[in-house]
């Protein structure tokens, strides 16, 4: 399909006209040329500047958030990347705090991968920076990858959040806006199963698509009637020369965008004709609310065409997180499993996107978290992008995200096992004497010789090899040769929730050690 090339030819055509009218724009503006003071001249400014704004290619804005109000002092932002991939980075908001002062919880905010750029929560960041430690998913315009950096579906996408919250730490905190919420559900069901101890403290779902059988919107219904093999005839295309990403295939931007305006078309031809009448009349506050908007608003992205498809048929056709069939990688991922992280659902009154219920429907499916680790809000009198940015978000919603990660700032594991702890150390205390050690016999100071590969283990990490070494265990034959009491106690101090007897470690040790001795 050529449809992407004539697009790119159609605006490198253009791209003289846009000078000329844009020079027409300069010289009816200029202050010494005695038409800009006139009705003409306004008129005519005003018409280029339309013209040229409705033809330009919006570039990836920038974030521009330098400062924030943090106990009552103003502080300065450093905005660095801490974690980083083909497909994404990771971006932190170091905020210059005194070192004394005590951390603020951290927040993973996964921005949607649905057309426009991460800045488009822009005002989702800097209501929590006074609050939060903050970082963000920074997503990368596929036409700018290279097709030697591989393919990119929704099974990696689940994987990079889950390397994120690894790379953060235990007790994070997660918020996904719109379309992550499907794959942050998914990867905190997967992380929960296996006993991950990074399995964030708290979830917090913003008008996302976990059940598109609630309320569906427009958006829904065209998913279900064109089904999946229309959207690969008809909107799939290779990228054009000269991109970094040429032949890879994509699901356009400009297609996404004309989708999103297609929906509230009218709308839109309203701004911008109170836009052109601004730019008339002089009123220069109103048109540049229009011209920030936009600027942002008509910013897009390519998304790769294996994570679209993947995302049409998995979320809007088969509801296959609802029903209970969705896979990663060949597992079954069951919201049943999630039980120590807190979540949090947030929707709007009249999302024309993502329904009333569809987002609400992951406290249904997530039936095991207790009921006082549990809230679901509905903001009456916004839309979609009220959500997560302007006057509601800041004064009603906002607040709510941070007192519910206040409310809840460990994993209930992690509690739990403080709780465990704690009790033994009662029990020590009463005994008056140290119990002996059920593992005395197993662990080891120091490795005998060159320390065993431990991550050839299924479910063993690097973080998990590094625990393992950290309590004692070096080699195969130390986990091969543990009794089942001895796993247990293994187990608890590790925090890892039974995670040894699923993956069957000591099964595997043991073969393993058999084929070291062997060789």
């Amino acid at each position: 399909m050529l449809y992407y090339h004539l697009y790119e030819m159609n605006h490198a055509a253009m791209s003289p006209v846009r000078a000329a009218v844009d020079m027409t724009r300069l010289y009816f503006k200029n202050p010494l040329n005695p038409l800009t003071h006139t009705q003409i001249g306004r008129t005519v400014a005003a018409s280029c500047e339309m013209w040229e704004r409705v033809t330009r290619r919006y570039g990836k804005p920038e974030f521009e958030l330098y400062t924030t109000i943090v106990d009552g002092e103003e502080v300065d932002i450093t905005e660095e990347v801490v974690w980083s991939s083909p497909f994404c980075d990771l971006l932190h908001f170091d905020r210059d705090l005194p070192e004394e002062r005590k951390a603020d919880p951290k927040i993973l905010i996964v921005a949607p991968m649905s057309g426009h750029y991460a800045t488009l929560l822009r005002g989702t960041v800097e209501a929590l920076l006074p609050h939060l430690d903050v970082y963000i998913t920074d997503w990368e315009d596929a036409r700018q990858v290279p097709v030697s950096d591989g393919r990119f579906d929704l099974d990696d996408y689940i994987d990079y959040i889950t390397e994120m919250l690894h790379h953060l730490g235990p007790d994070t905190h997660v918020l996904a806006v719109c379309q992550p919420s499907v794959p942050v559900y998914a990867a905190v069901a997967l992380m929960e199963e296996s006993g991950d101890q990074c399995a964030p403290a708290t979830m917090t779902l913003m008008g996302g698509p976990i059940d598109t059988r609630e309320a569906p919107t427009a958006v829904n219904d065209l998913a279900v009637e064109k089904g999946i093999g229309w959207f690969k005839r008809n909107v799939i295309m290779d990228v054009p020369f000269p991109h970094k990403g040429f032949t890879r295939q994509v699901y356009p931007g400009f297609l996404q965008l004309s989708g999103f305006m297609g929906m509230n078309l009218d709308r839109h031809m309203v701004a911008h004709r109170d836009f052109f009448q601004h730019l008339i009349e002089g009123d220069g506050d109103s048109a540049e609310k229009h011209r920030d908007f936009y600027d942002e608003y008509l910013a897009v992205m390519d998304l790769t065409s294996e994570f679209y498809l993947q995302t049409v048929e998995t979320v809007f056709i088969e509801h296959s997180l609802p029903k209970g069939e969705m896979m990663h990688r060949g597992k079954m991922v069951d919201p049943k499993m999630i039980t120590g992280t807190a979540l949090f659902t947030v929707e709007g009154e009249n999302d024309d996107i993502s329904g009333v219920g569809q987002t609400k429907a992951a406290q249904k499916l997530a039936e095991n978290i207790p009921a006082d680790r549990r809230s679901h809000y509905i903001q009456p009198g916004v839309g979609h992008y009220g959500v997560f940015n302007g006057s509601k978000y800041r004064s009603e919603i906002a607040p709510r995200i941070v007192q519910f990660i206040k409310d809840n700032p460990t994993h209930l594991g992690a509690q739990q096992g403080t709780k465990r702890a704690a009790t033994k150390s009662a029990r020590t205390g009463a005994a008056g004497k140290v119990p002996s050690d059920p593992l005395r016999e197993i662990l080891l100071a120091e490795p005998e010789g060159v320390a065993d590969d431990l991550q050839l283990i299924s479910g063993v990490g690097p973080k998990l090899e590094r625990a393992l070494n950290g309590a004692g265990i070096f080699h195969y034959w130390q986990i091969a040769n543990l009794t089942e009491d001895q796993a247990a106690v293994l187990d608890d101090r590790l925090d890892i929730r039974g995670r040894m007897v699923r993956d069957n470690w000591v099964e595997q040790a043991r073969r393993l050690n058999g084929a070291v001795h062997s060789s």
